[in-house]
């Protein structure tokens, strides 16, 4: 014979259900952070982001692994960290893409065997190269040797894996350079400075030529998350926050390269012999178009469409949240020099507000962080409660 709950009973039980199922929806939608960014985390480009959040920009935000693309494949992110070829590829198809500020631009290298008969650039003709198809290393593996008369028929771009630490793994494009599997690599940093290494002195050789070309490393939005004014301000504060980065990247190295060699699993000897042909600049160059019009001339035959042209690639970069984010840090920087009466109230004015919300954020969240840890003990309640449930109802005498 089956013996039910009491209707009292099941009814409070059923309460207790619907109360804890609704606090946990409330706290997701509560929990939104302000700023989503989706950036390259295995590059070294990308770090200033990082250290940005850590020590700068105070409202909670998040970084995750990805770039360009996810612009458009995940309608959460709100900027995205990418070279400027993914830009490329992205914007013939997505228009409202936006480039925004340049976080770092970085010289490549080209290492090559000695032992494969290679002593200056030129001999790279007949040979096999390790590079990433379709990135910014490909272009400059390709702009490179065109520039000494070398066609993509001259030689073998060959694929691997990626290693930012030794020792490299069989598959990664360092480990194939040192194995003889291929005869140079042209690829962005540690790993041009890691297959160096694996090589050794004497059977390496760099090439180089800074005039033929850098990877120019942006931050990208959309015009729908620069027209929402709430999301724009983020921004603007973000990019205020990460020239402050910038600049510790570029004046106050001995605390950053640990920290920056830490997050990437790399050694900070290498990335050391790496720093310098990385440049942090805060600023979109000023050939930025020129660049990616000749760019996208290579980047179109890859993708088997025709070039985009001057002005239309020139609606790509968007100058003025970068020229917001510096007006507004050189307002700030003036307010507190020596503000008489009347400036002192209108940089109370400004300022109070700012930090009340920082401030009542930073509470929200602690508050968020105690209910969350509230809710899951209430889940392994709620698990007792059903369980009881089903016994009351079906429990046998």
């Amino acid at each position: 014979m089956l013996i039910k709950a009491p209707r009292n009973a099941m009814l409070y039980e059923m309460n207790q259900i619907f109360l804890i199922a609704s606090l946990w929806v409330i706290l997701q939608n509560f929990l939104v952070t302000a700023l989503k960014i989706a950036s390259s985390t295995s590059t070294i480009e990308y770090t200033p982001e990082l250290i940005t959040l850590e020590d700068y920009f105070t409202v909670s935000s998040s970084i995750t692994n990805g770039g360009v693309a996810n612009l458009f494949s995940d309608s959460t992110i709100d900027v995205a960290g990418n070279a400027e070829t993914q830009a490329l590829i992205n914007y013939a198809t997505h228009k409202d893409l936006r480039i925004i500020y340049t976080v770092a631009q970085v010289y490549y290298r080209i290492v090559a065997r000695k032992a494969s008969g290679i002593s200056v650039i030129t001999d790279l003709k007949g040979k096999n190269i390790g590079t990433f198809p379709g990135t910014s290393a490909a272009y400059f593996v390709y702009k490179y040797l065109a520039s000494v008369g070398l066609q993509p028929s001259d030689y073998t771009t060959v694929p691997g894996n990626i290693c930012l630490a030794a020792p490299c793994g069989s598959g990664t494009l360092p480990y194939m350079l040192a194995q003889g599997q291929i005869d140079a690599l042209g690829m962005w940093e540690p790993m041009v400075e890691l297959a160096y290494e694996a090589l050794g002195s004497s059977n390496a050789i760099i090439f180089q030529n800074r005039t033929v070309y850098r990877e120019i490393f942006n931050l990208h939005s959309t015009i729908e998350k620069l027209n929402d004014a709430t999301t724009r301000a983020d921004i603007v504060s973000f990019i205020q926050s990460l020239n402050q980065a910038e600049t510790a990247f570029n004046n106050n190295t001995s605390n950053i390269w640990p920290r920056v060699a830490s997050a990437l699993g790399m050694s900070t000897s290498v990335l050391q012999a790496v720093w310098p042909v990385i440049t942090w600049n805060g600023t979109l160059p000023s050939d930025l178009l020129d660049v990616m019009v000749e760019e996208d001339q290579w980047v179109a035959q890859t993708q088997n469409r025709v070039a985009m042209t001057s002005s239309d690639l020139a609606n790509l970069i968007d100058p003025t949240v970068a020229q917001d984010a510096l007006s507004s840090s050189s307002r700030s920087t003036s307010s507190r020099q020596r503000p008489d009466q009347g400036q002192e109230v209108l940089l109370h004015l400004r300022v109070v507000p700012r930090l009340r919300g920082q401030l009542c954020l930073s509470t929200v969240n602690v508050v968020a962080k105690v209910i969350r840890g509230l809710l899951i003990a209430q889940w392994v309640r709620l698990a007792l409660i059903v369980m009881r449930i089903i016994r009351n109802v079906y429990s046998a005498h």
